[in-house]
């Protein structure tokens, strides 16, 4: 076993490219406990050394005598030896040559490492040791690199039974060299009799199959993780590797699953069936993960490895699979429902009828379907969603669109003001051929461009207190991107009224800001701001100006809230309010709270009702 340092390593990679296209040769010093394959050599220093093979350097080399006086002494005076020697092959494989087996007789019991520059730049190192007329390859480590390896169940009984060992080595060769140094049961389960990985056992670096990198010779840092995947079970045939995890995969019948999900520990429960199964219905509350995927997402879904973890499929034989995949990367806590989605069925247990979506809404919203968080049920929400936009100008555009490409199926639209020149600066869902427009039909227009299977509304009037409640009984949350206070009290109070969240957003010149205001979660707008201010501190953006991009990047962010509401996930900006500066390109989050006496919104109010909100906001601006 040679112990060469991650420092040593770098430089000898530097030496053997500047050497390129010829051979580089040196003497390895350091520290070494006796001449066998399993002895540990501890390379302390590398001393490059003149290649005397000058008029055949390309293919030759011969250490000057002088060079080896020098690392004599150099060994004798700091207590070391000599216990290698090493050189390069220039776009060769780092394997010893005929000549190398000519020329070395006199090296038994020494390391032999070759460094392999293909095209004067990847490197490759394989060491090895003379033995009688053949060669031996030596285990190569890093003295500091430290990996974990997870190993199948197939394969275990050669680890003790244990699913993940510690090995050493700088490369993916070097950790498995010394997994099967420690586990010798693994090497003809992993090698060839070349010493060559097997065909059929795939390896994994960091969820990363290593084909993709430099196969066995792809580097490794201190606390990766080093997956091996047999594309057979070690041997056994299908029926004994199920028993196998039969017994090792604990198994839930329907009932009992049915009562694990109604106590406090409920698992999370992965249905492995493809999406034709899932849409003939599933367990309440299942996330879809087909089986074919189930090793690249799982630990985005499921990042603690200590959690629940139940999976089904049809009969319960995939899931059994599926959970000793699941042992394998690591997690603790897996079971399988027996008899699966049949059996649960068969029991009288409830289940869920998924909407289908159409192969043309599959491919459209394609990468949607592809987040756990989303997923078929998730789109069949947002495809179900009804969202009024209040505006169609520069926040209610961004927002509009992004809400139309995700698919939310009905989006009303409210103004009405026509598409103007100044307009087009930052409201992208208007164009020069539209100007004169209405805003609603310019806006309705864009939009059935991009979806045609969205239903556009269009309210081409006056938002006002006679119509407000109307407009907006029809819709299940509101995006306000109102430029003016009066209609954003306006809309504050009918979603109060209505229990209608609110993503609310505003922006000034290079600043913008954004919130959600839910009755009964947290603050309205109105204990944000109980009065508005006057006119003279809040002039409008045709007074003011603003930043054309600025709108897009609020609005976005209104469209994403409002996205988070509609799927039930992640943590809405309720309570919180996002500032924006664009100049100093920072975000900033305030904590609001709600206002225990709100006229409006606190738990024991009367809905005082709406009012004239221009004559609400002309007296309590001018009194501010």
């Amino acid at each position: 076993m040679l112990v060469l340092t991650r420092e040593l390593r770098a430089a000898l990679y530097a030496q053997a490219r500047s050497g390129y296209p010829n051979e580089v040769c040196g003497i390895l010093i350091g520290r070494s406990a006796g001449a066998t394959a399993a002895t540990r050599r501890e390379v302390v220093l590398a001393l490059p050394a003149q290649n005397l093979e000058t008029a055949r350097a390309a293919d030759r080399f011969r250490i000057d005598p002088q060079d080896m006086a020098k690392a004599s002494a150099c060994a004798r005076a700091q207590e070391l030896e000599i216990i290698g020697f090493y050189h390069s092959h220039p776009d060769h494989p780092a394997e010893p040559s005929a000549t190398d087996l000519e020329h070395s007789s006199p090296w038994g019991g020494y390391s032999y490492p070759i460094f392999s520059v293909q095209q004067g730049d990847t490197v490759v190192l394989r060491s090895w040791l003379r033995h009688g007329d053949g060669w031996t390859e030596e285990i190569v480590i890093g003295g500091d690199t430290m990996a974990t390896i997870r190993i199948p169940s197939p394969l275990r009984h050669y680890t003790h039974g244990q699913n993940e060992v510690s090995a050493r080595g700088d490369t993916v060769r070097a950790l498995l060299q010394d997994l099967v140094h420690h586990y010798e049961g693994l090497k003809p389960q992993l090698f060839d009799s070349d010493g060559e990985l097997r065909r059929f056992v795939n390896v994994f670096l960091n969820n990363d199959d290593i084909r993709l990198h430099a196969g066995l010779d792809t580097v490794a840092v201190d606390g990766d993780m080093l997956e091996i995947l047999p594309a057979i079970a070690g041997g056994v045939s299908f029926p004994q590797w199920r028993a196998q995890l039969q017994q090792q995969i604990p198994e839930l019948d329907a009932r009992s699953l049915a009562a694990v999900c109604a106590s406090d520990t409920k698992p999370v429960l992965i249905d492995v069936r493809t999406n034709e199964e899932w849409a003939q219905g599933h367990l309440p509350g299942a996330v879809h993960l087909d089986r074919g995927y189930l090793e690249l997402r799982i630990e985005t879904l499921v990042a603690d490895k200590q959690t629940p973890v139940v999976c089904y499929c049809g009969s319960g034989v995939r899931s059994l699979f599926a959970a000793g995949a699941l042992r394998t990367l690591g997690y603790q806590r897996v079971h399988s429902l027996a008899r699966g989605f049949a059996g649960w069925k068969e029991a009288g247990l409830p289940f869920v009828q998924p909407v289908a979506l159409s192969d043309s809404q599959r491919r459209r919203y394609l990468r949607h379907l592809a987040i756990p968080e989303v997923g078929e049920a998730g789109q069949a929400k947002l495809l179900a969603a009804k969202v009024l936009c209040i505006g169609a100008g520069g926040l209610g555009c961004p927002a509009a669109i992004y809400l139309a490409a995700a698919g939310v199926g009905t989006l009303g639209i409210v103004d009405d003001d026509r598409v103007d020149e100044s307009n087009l600066q930052r409201q992208i869902l208007h164009t020069t051929a539209r100007l004169g427009a209405l805003k609603t039909a310019s806006a309705r227009i864009a939009i059935e461009a991009l979806n045609p299977e969205i239903k556009v509304v269009e309210h081409a009037t006056r938002l006002t207190a006679a119509n407000a409640l109307d407009i907006f009984a029809g819709y299940d949350l509101i995006v306000d991107g109102s430029d003016n206070f009066p209609t954003r009290y306006l809309v504050n109070d009918a979603c109060v009224n209505l229990q209608k969240p609110c993503v609310h957003g505003s922006i000034f010149r290079f600043e913008g800001q954004l919130t959600v205001f839910w009755p009964g979660h947290g603050p309205c707008y109105r204990c944000l701001y109980p009065a508005p201010p006057p006119a003279e501190l809040a002039p409008s953006c045709a007074e003011a100006g603003v930043l054309g991009v600025l709108p897009g990047v609020i609005g976005v962010l209104e469209a994403v809230e409002a996205i988070k509401l509609i799927l039930g996930c992640g943590e809405l900006l309720v309570g919180r309010l996002l500032r924006y500066d664009a100049l100093a390109a920072q975000f900033r989050e305030l904590r609001i709270q709600a206002d225990p006496l709100c006229r409006y919104c606190a738990p024991a109010a009367e809905f005082p009702g709406l009012v004239d909100y221009e004559r609400f906001c002309a007296s309590e601006g001018h009194a501010a």
